[in-house]
């Protein structure tokens, strides 16, 4: 069954490693920002792709609570505190999102901020997940 639907206008490029926008029906998920330390609140590095690592396995933990997978995720937002560090690591990181969510490429926005709460945090991500609604014999027309 299809999940849910990509948006993509027509004649737009398309976008590398996200969607522009995502049309979905069902059981809806919102993932509070997780940051990169472990189940205890210990951060096992201060290393902006192991911190990505953690923190994407801390969304699918909480997602895995509504039996939901990574490819039910509609959207992220990642705050990051330096964009240039981002850049830096740009290649670990899309290793540690490859290992964690497969090729599914969610809508997802990227912003710098000066600071997170927790000191010692480089990276937050907040997610959305929806599961399909159960049952339902055809998709909806829109996803057709």
């Amino acid at each position: 069954m299809l999940l849910h639907q990509i948006l993509q206008p027509e004649g737009w490029a398309k976008p590398r490693g996200y969607a522009n926008g995502v049309a979905a029906r069902g059981k809806q998920i919102f993932v509070a920002g997780q940051i990169g330390w472990n189940a205890d609140e210990v951060f096992e590095s201060d290393d902006l792709g192991a911190q990505t690592l953690q923190a994407l396995r801390n969304v699918m933990a909480v997602i895995a609570e509504a039996d939901a997978k990574p490819h039910h995720i509609v959207r992220m937002t990642w705050y990051i505190i330096d964009k240039h560090d981002y850049r830096a690591k740009a290649k670990e990181i899309g290793e540690a999102y490859r290992e964690v969510m497969g090729s599914h490429y969610p809508v997802m926005s990227l912003v710098e901020v000066k600071a997170l709460l927790e000191d010692r945090a480089k990276v937050e991500i907040e997610a959305t997940a929806v599961i399909p609604a159960a049952g339902r014999a055809r998709p909806p027309a829109w996803m057709a």
